[in-house]
C-alpha cells in the first residue's frame, strides 16, 4: 500500500477540503486528488464524498481512517528504529572481563547519555563479517593482518596495548617475584587452556612463545575463569597470562599472585574495528573518547607481535 496516498488520506480527511490537503503536503491539488483516487481503487471503496464545501469521510473512509492513521505511526517508528542515532550502539567486547570492556565502561561513565548494547562474539573472523553485515557497530579486536589486507570497507585504528601479567599460586617459584622478565618465564609451564587455534589471541600467544623461548600449553577442556584460578592456586607448578585489565576475583585464601612482566613489558594490542560508512553518530564518539581517554600506548620498552597495528 502506497503510504503517500494513506497520508494524504489522512490528512485530507482532517482538513475537510483536498486543497488545504494540498497545501498541508507541499503538493497541487490535482496529486491529492490522483493520490485518493488511486488509494479508493485499491480499496475498492469510495472514501470520500465530495460537497461543495469540500469532503466528507463515507462509511467506508470512517472505518479505513483509524487503520490508516496506525499505518502510518508504524511507518514512523520503523523507521526511527534504523535512524542514526536513535539506536544503540552495539559493540563487540570480546568478553565481559576483558581489557575492552573495561573501555567501554570508562566511555559509558563518560558519556552516560549514549545508549549500548553490548555483545560477546567468538573471534575476529565472526567479529568481521558481524561488522559487514550490520549486525553489530563495532568491535574491539587484536588486528592481526595490515590493514591493506581488511576486507574493503572496515577501518582500524589500534587503541590500547594493555601489558600481559603473569598469574601465578602462592608456593609458584615466581610467586614472590614483583617483576620478571619474559625470558625468565622459559622452563616454567604456562597452562593457558582458553587459546584456540586460527583465533588472533592464540595467534598472539604464539608469537609471545616463540619470541621468547616459552612453552605455553592450551591442553585440556576449558571450563572457565574458576577452574583455572583453582588449578593455578594449588600449583607450584603452573602459572598462567592475563591481561592487566582482566578482573579476576578470588577467595583470599587462593592468595594468588599478578606479577608485572617487564624488559621487555609485552603488551596485546587491542584495535576498534568499524565500517567506514557507518553513520551512527555515538561510533564517533567512542572513537573520540578512545582517542583522547583511552590507556593508549606505554612509555615502558614493549613488545607486541610483528603483525600488531
Amino acid at each position: 500500500m502506497d503510504l503517500d496516498a494513506v497520508r494524504t488520506f489522512v490528512t485530507a480527511a482532517e482538513t475537510g477540503r483536498l486543497q488545504d490537503a494540498a497545501t498541508t503536503l507541499a503538493v497541487t491539488q490535482q496529486a491529492v486528488s490522483k493520490r485518493v483516487a488511486a488509494l479508493e481503487k485499491e480499496l475498492a471503496v469510495r472514501l470520500f464524498t465530495r460537497t461543495p464545501r469540500g469532503v466528507r469521510l463515507t462509511i467506508d473512509g470512517q472505518a479505513f481512517l483509524p487503520h490508516a492513521r496506525a499505518l502510518l505511526d508504524t511507518a514512523e517508528r520503523a523507521m526511527a528504529s534504523v535512524r542514526p542515532g536513535s539506536r544503540a550502539l552495539r559493540v563487540d567486547v570480546i568478553g565481559r572481563r576483558l581489557g575492552p570492556a573495561a573501555l567501554l565502561r570508562g566511555f559509558h561513565r563518560a558519556c552516560p547519555e549514549v545508549e549500548l548494547d553490548v555483545v560477546t562474539l567468538f573471534d575476529a573472523r565472526e567479529a568481521l563479517a558481524a561488522i559487514r553485515s550490520g549486525t553489530i557497530d563495532a568491535s574491539f579486536r587484536a588486528v592481526t593482518v595490515p590493514a591493506r589486507r581488511l576486507p574493503d570497507g572496515i577501518a582500524a585504528a589500534r587503541v590500547y596495548d594493555e601489558p600481559v601479567q603473569l598469574l601465578t599460586g602462592p608456593r609458584h617459584a615466581l610467586s614472590t617475584a614483583r617483576a620478571v622478565t619474559p625470558a625468565q618465564l622459559a622452563g616454567h609451564r604456562i597452562w593457558m587452556p582458553g587459546l584456540v587455534a586460527d583465533t588472533e589471541w592464540a595467534a598472539y600467544y604464539d608469537e609471545f612463545a616463540t619470541e621468547f623461548g616459552l612453552t605455553i600449553e592450551a591442553t585440556g577442556p576449558d571450563f572457565g575463569t574458576d577452574p583455572l584460578l583453582d588449578t593455578i592456586a594449588d600449583s607450584p607448578r603452573l602459572a598462567t597470562l592475563v591481561g592487566e585489565q582482566t578482573r579476576m576475583v578470588w577467595p583470599t585464601d587462593q592468595d594468588l599472585r599478578r606479577i608485572t612482566l617487564r624488559d621487555p613489558m609485552p603488551v596485546y594490542p587491542h584495535s576498534l574495528l568499524w565500517r567506514s560508512d557507518n553513520p551512527h553518530p555515538a561510533l564517533e564518539r567512542l572513537r573520540t573518547y578512545l582517542d583522547s581517554a583511552g590507556p593508549g600506548r606505554l612509555d615502558a620498552e614493549t613488545w607486541s607481535p610483528h603483525w600488531a597495528q
